[in-house]
């Protein structure tokens, strides 16, 4: 059997942050036509992925990097983003890793929660949020919709 790789943080300047970045771009390409608005994915730069690594943290599974996530401190959650695994890799629990390893974190930090989003599409993303524990808490709307496009999810950390 085959050990889980454990998370590393990828640091500002850490070749592997391009290897994150390709990952996000290529397990949200599905996204393509079923969301509206379109996403942002695709104006994700480098430099977007390096920021994430200096104003948050940016964390990744497996050399090379088959699963990985940001997060960013807030002033009550530690919010979650670009949550992604390689299509190869799904089903082996990565993204439970990931999400155990942001509640370490979370509480490292002392903050009381995780936070993330997701579009209102993504039905079947809610039910794995869900299974990991996350509620549904809220919806905002893009701007220019009237209905919400995306749904915030939190978990309460014991």
């Amino acid at each position: 059997m085959t050990e889980a790789p454990r998370p590393r943080r990828l640091r500002p300047g850490d070749p592997a942050l391009a290897e994150a970045l390709a990952l996000v771009r290529a397990a949200f390409a599905y996204m393509d036509g079923v969301v509206d608005p379109p996403s942002s994915i695709h104006r994700l730069l480098d430099e977007a992925m390096e920021a994430a690594a200096t104003d948050g943290e940016v964390w990744a599974a497996g050399d090379p990097v088959a699963a990985c996530v940001t997060l960013t401190p807030q002033q009550d959650a530690l919010n979650l983003g670009k949550l992604a695994v390689a299509e190869a890799a799904r089903g082996r629990g990565l993204a439970r890793l990931l999400v155990t390893h942001a509640e370490a974190r979370a509480r490292a930090l002392a903050l009381p929660r995780l936070r993330l989003q997701s579009r209102t599409e993504l039905v079947a993303n809610h039910a794995t949020f869900a299974a990991l524990g996350f509620v549904r808490v809220g919806a905002t709307a893009h701007p220019g919709y009237a209905s919400p496009t995306s749904l915030t999810f939190e978990k309460e950390l014991p």
